[in-house]
């Protein structure tokens, strides 16, 4: 339950909340409640007008600094969240570019004069972004669609940037510790093919249809659908859409629909994309989900997908239901599994951290789900373990999906949908796991396994009868070992050797001779001196020469 704050130490508290988020506890601030103390506080307006200003500037550098911090707001392990959060809003605010020069693209990339594919295009974009900017149309059979259409030379822009920034990367990942714990060329490679990906409107065609197909079964969500014959690379052709974006809805026209059935529906339909379908739209926010006018829900920007593979499907809908049904044990168990831990990756801190995250988090109706997962790899990253980029997006998708859904009905717990709708889930993924065609690749490796196993029995018994047969073992190597032995034999031979020149110098001191040095009998001083250099000679091998 989060800490209720006593007036009389409301500076305390704030600057008690500023020296854990400074020293990268950002989770104990959280888990308490005095984030919002913190933002009230000197030290954390700071911060947020810090943050702020970053977004601004990554702004005024152009498309692909736009998109680079798009993509950083996703990365918690790097960021501290007052920049998640400015960097999140971050939006690509530039003036359209003229008519003329799309016309020229258009017609470029169709092969006909705008006039001859469209009935109407109207010269003022509708919407306009660093990559590109969208007209409304109606197509000569008179369906009205959106067009849009990417800016004059942004992709050699890109291109350009993206190779100084790989070259900064690669630098900072040879010769700083900052760059070899968070591998920044890594980072870049993946931001690269989520740009050129963006840049290819063919490709965000298909994104639509996979999208449309997958989400069949929610007749309250809208995808447009592309119109191929009047889509390239640089030029995609939509169905157009009519409706209000859910930031700029007012409450008289949410009371008019059920807000509850359509947030249950966002929540179950990205639940699928993630965990059973393994392809989901990875930037929900709510300026890309529209509220039509038949009362559906539109995605209109494709742009930002993810694939994720089945067996990290598996971890994260076990990772998800543990965060949401607040089970810290389980859940640090398979953030581990989902990550690679690096060398400084100390796994006892991790596990603690984790149950401070989630051990915290008692109401779980009210638990913001996104957030922890968001959280849980900023501490996985500190604690020096490297978790995949699906799961950040899947933090960011939850916290969009969090305020989509409170905007279209503030009783709503997206942390309670999560966890009703995990049976539907598994019994989805169940059934995938027996459809026809992973029945028949396991028939096929079945097959395979059937027929070459009599060749591989008889190899093993002809080995075996001709007393070839080896088994390698990855064991200690003996040639080392028996060094070894020898060493501490020759070491135990030569300190015997040692003391028994010295216990005979000892007897011979009291035997009665003529030779003499300095007044003492002289064969026992030259066993003395024997022994004495054979002491200092073993002595210095042991400590410069031994392993």
């Amino acid at each position: 339950m989060p800490l209720l704050p006593k007036p009389q130490h409301l500076k305390r508290y704030q600057e008690i909340a500023w020296l854990l988020m400074k020293h990268g506890r950002s989770d104990l601030v959280q888990a308490s409640g005095l984030d919002e103390v913190l933002a009230e506080s000197p030290a954390g307006q700071a911060m947020a007008a810090e943050a702020k200003s970053l977004a601004d500037d990554l702004e005024s550098l152009g498309p692909t600094f736009v998109k680079l911090g798009q993509l950083l707001s996703t990365r918690p392990d790097l960021l501290p969240p007052a920049y998640l959060h400015a960097l999140a809003r971050l939006q690509d605010k530039v003036g359209p570019f003229p008519f003329a020069d799309a016309e020229r693209i258009v017609a470029s990339e169709l092969g006909v004069r705008l006039s001859k594919a469209f009935a109407e295009f109207e010269a003022t974009p509708m919407a306009a972004a660093s990559l590109g900017q969208v007209h409304r149309a109606r197509l000569r059979d008179g369906r009205r669609v959106a067009v849009k259409v990417q800016r004059p030379g942004v992709r050699e822009r890109v291109l350009d940037d993206l190779e100084a920034l790989e070259d900064i990367g690669a630098f900072l990942d040879s010769h700083t510790d900052v760059g070899r714990r968070y591998e920044f060329a890594r980072l870049l490679e993946e931001f690269r093919r989520s740009v050129l990906r963006e840049l290819d409107y063919i490709q965000e065609g298909g994104n639509r249809v996979t999208l449309r197909r997958n989400l069949a079964s929610f007749p309250r969500l809208f995808v447009p659908a592309p119109v191929e014959d009047y889509t390239t690379s640089r030029v995609l052709t939509m169905e157009y859409v009519s409706g209000t974006k859910i930031t700029a809805l007012s409450p008289v026209v949410v009371q008019e629909v059920d807000g509850a059935a359509l947030a249950e529906d966002l929540v179950a339909a990205y639940l699928k994309q993630i965990l059973v379908d393994g392809f989901f739209h990875a930037d929900p926010h709510p300026g890309n989900v529209l509220l039509t006018e038949d009362g559906r829900l539109a995605l209109i920007d494709l742009g930002m997908v993810a694939r994720v593979t089945p067996r990290t499907q598996d971890y994260l809908l076990q990772l998800l239901l543990s965060v949401s049904e607040g089970r810290p044990d389980e859940a640090a168990a398979y953030t581990i599994k989902l990550g690679q831990p690096r060398e400084a990756f100390d796994e006892a801190t991790f596990r603690r951290r984790v149950g401070d995250l989630v051990g915290q988090n008692r109401d779980v109706e009210e638990m913001e789900v996104g957030r922890a997962v968001l959280e849980l790899a900023w501490l996985s990253a500190d604690c020096g373990l490297r978790l995949p980029p699906e799961l950040a997006m899947l933090g960011k998708t939850l916290l969009h999906l969090d305020e989509i859904g409170r905007r279209l009905d503030p009783d709503i717990s997206p942390n309670a949908l999560v966890r009703r709708h995990s049976a539907s889930i598994m019994q989805q993924r169940l059934v995938q796991s027996l459809s026809p065609g992973h029945l028949l690749t396991g028939a096929l490796e079945t097959k395979e396994l059937v027929e070459r196993l009599p060749e591989r029995l008889n190899r093993i018994l002809d080995h075996l009868a001709n007393n070839q047969l080896e088994v390698k073992i990855d064991a200690i190597d003996e040639a080392k070992l028996m060094a070894g032995f020898q060493k501490v034999a020759n070491r135990i031979t030569l300190g015997l050797l040692l003391a028994a020149l010295i216990v005979g110098a000892a007897m011979l001191m009291k035997v009665e001779t003529s030779f003499r040095i300095l007044g003492y009998p002289g064969l026992a001083i030259i066993f003395f001196v024997l022994a004495a250099a054979g002491a200092v000679a073993l002595v210095a091998t042991i400590l410069f020469k031994d392993e």
